[in-house]
């Protein structure tokens, strides 16, 4: 899909990779609405592109574990753009460590990192079925293909919104709806340093984890690996192309690849205690 002229959402969309991708999408010509939880952030974000292409993107604050808030961005999408062509499903959190985790957490972390993307593909693909035409763009994560070291809920949530990706790209591929879930692994973004802050050493190591295990891009490099996928209507987006090496691996001989992993644990928890 050429970006050009179409309308998207970009959830997330006032800080890292969100905020990036909010850009990139303005500067190919598309029509954004920036939508964050943080309405600050999604505000200053909109008027950074706005002020190199006046009229180009609108902001938002949304909580998109709620269902009427991802309508409310919909409606708006339509009421100042069009309908609805492309949608990020981009917001995430990093979630609770351990295995001692409140159901509160758990939920949290399902509704933001899950339920948010199936959400708002039950209000976009059935019009997109009708159009003909559609894309929706999951963020998920190297975790949701590997694991996540230290945080059970964001690993679950991550592999989850991968399955949930896969089912929409077979589901409805060939009635025009187009799915790319993208797996990065460090981004130099809060997501990735806030947890590293912490006192929490399961925190830390998950951050470590993610540091030593290869580069750390930045925001605006993911961005256009994205948008390179979806010019090709790719699925799979690896901004970094040593997931795909250990992902094979995994899959080769999965006993060996999780003995790997506890050593690899063994040795990062030594250095973060």
């Amino acid at each position: 899909m050429k970006v050009a002229h179409k309308v998207a959402i970009v959830t997330g969309g006032g800080n890292g990779i969100g905020r990036a991708l909010a850009s990139k999408l303005a500067q190919q010509d598309a029509k954004v609405v920036v939508a964050d939880l943080d309405a600050d952030a999604a505000r200053a974000a909109a008027n950074e592109i706005n002020a190199e292409r006046p009229g180009t993107a609108i902001d938002a604050q949304a909580d998109v574990a709620d269902t009427a808030q991802i309508q409310r961005l919909i409606d708006l999408a339509e009421r100042e753009f069009g309908a609805v062509d492309l949608y990020f499903a981009n917001a995430g959190i990093t979630g609770a460590t351990g295995l001692d985790v409140s159901e509160a957490d758990w939920d949290r972390s399902i509704d933001i990192n899950v339920r948010a993307h199936i959400r708002a593909a039950q209000l976009l693909v059935p019009g997109w079925v009708e159009r003909g035409e559609g894309y929706f763009v999951s963020t998920a994560s190297a975790a949701g293909l590997l694991t996540q070291l230290g945080s059970a809920t964001y690993s679950v949530t991550k592999h989850a919104a991968v399955g949930f990706a896969e089912w929409l790209n077979i589901t409805y591929g060939d009635q025009g709806v187009r799915v790319s879930c993208l797996c990065p692994m460090g981004v130099n973004t809060t997501l990735l340093h806030a947890p590293g802050e912490s006192d929490d050493p399961l925190a830390r190591l998950a951050t470590r984890a993610v540091t030593a295990s290869g580069d750390v891009l930045e925001p605006a490099d993911v961005a256009d690996s994205v948008l390179a996928a979806i010019d090709e209507e790719r699925f799979l987006i690896l901004p970094h192309p040593t997931v795909l090496d250990m992902y094979r691996q995994k899959g080769v001989d999965y006993d060996r690849w999780l003995r790997g992993m506890r050593r690899y644990r063994r040795s990062l928890l030594a250095e973060t205690l």
